[in-house]
């Protein structure tokens, strides 16, 4: 016979391991979507593409080319000989709602 203790414990088990591959496919997928991202160029014909792409923006794409850091270039902290740039950075801010029963936004 098994005790009620021990369902909640399977029932338990089951659910979370369901919980994790549904996230662990979500961000396979997303992962997926970012390798086979199409490469472009950093050119004069980039400011066009991206005008013409819709709502001005492009997603998952990787650029190819050679950019100059505006002040100086990040270094990598576990490849000592990579560097990068940072081009744009997006701040997207969500709409804050106050919370009146636990008094914060």
């Amino acid at each position: 016979p098994i005790s009620a203790g021990e369902l909640l414990c399977l029932g338990s088990s089951v659910a979370f391991s369901g919980l994790f591959y549904y996230l662990y496919r979500r961000k396979a997928r997303l992962a997926a979507r970012i390798q086979e991202a199409p490469k472009l160029r950093v050119d004069d014909d980039l400011p066009a593409l991206v005008s013409a792409a819709e709502g001005s923006c492009l997603s998952y794409v990787a650029l190819e080319g050679i950019v100059l850091p505006a002040k100086a270039a990040l270094s990598s902290h576990h490849h000592e000989d990579m560097q990068g740039v940072i081009q744009k950075l997006l701040l997207k801010e969500h709409r804050l709602v106050w919370n009146s029963l636990a008094w914060s936004w």
